[in-house]
């Protein structure tokens, strides 16, 4: 192998190292949440308001920095590029959601997992939007290296939109495999997102490599 191949491998492991940290990060945070409510679920746990959002990032996460609701500076990039190359500016007011930058470097824009929903066999689930950063506003700021766009659903986990709790337990995925839904979702969407979303979810079924 070439020294550019070995060192763009190296770095697609580094992004990927971090991003499970903030994976396993978020879990471990929801599952206290949960227990210290006596709750099955986030939304039994009272996590349905801004106010409780944001009292759960800043007390359940080590947090050196609160933006508020702005995904913006100082948290995140004001600009991003896609996997194609193109540039968009995205500052942008998530309403409800609470922005930090964590202790590790990583920024989180994490809504309450109750505002969306997805019924597949008569099984609901509830989830929230949810953007990671895992190095801030540093470089290089591409959707699906080191910014992704994923959902926060109500048993604690992080996926792409469609992977309910209920797919990955019991199998119901609407007559889909949840490999499938995945990959489809990177195909329609990873390589064209600006935040990259979709791309988690190929990183996921790759076993936490990133092969794209």
């Amino acid at each position: 192998m070439t020294v550019p191949s070995l060192m763009q491998n190296h770095q697609r492991k580094t992004y990927v190292t971090q991003l499970h940290k903030v994976y396993t990060e978020v879990q471990q945070a929801s599952i206290q949440y949960m227990t210290d409510r006596n709750a099955v679920n986030l939304r039994e746990a009272g996590l349905t308001s801004a106010a409780k959002i944001k009292e759960f990032t800043l007390n359940y996460f080590k947090v050196i920095n609160d933006c508020g609701t702005g995904v913006q500076a100082p948290c995140f990039s004001e600009s991003y590029k896609n996997l194609n190359g193109v540039s968009s500016n995205t500052k942008q007011n998530w309403s409800g959601a609470s922005v930090v930058t964590l202790a590790s470097g990583a920024a989180i824009a994490i809504d309450k997992p109750n505002i969306y929903s997805k019924t597949v066999d008569g099984i609901t689930s509830y989830y929230g939007h949810m953007l990671i950063d895992i190095n801030g506003p540093q470089g290089p700021n591409i959707g699906g290296r080191d910014m992704f766009y994923v959902e926060f659903y109500d048993d604690g986990s992080i996926d792409i939109e469609g992977a309910t709790p209920s797919c990955k337990s019991e199998g119901i995925c609407g007559g889909s495999s949840l490999k499938d839904i995945r990959d489809t979702y990177y195909n329609s969407h990873c390589k064209a997102s600006t935040f990259g979303a979709g791309c988690f979810g190929k990183i996921l079924n790759d076993n936490w490599e990133m092969t794209y």
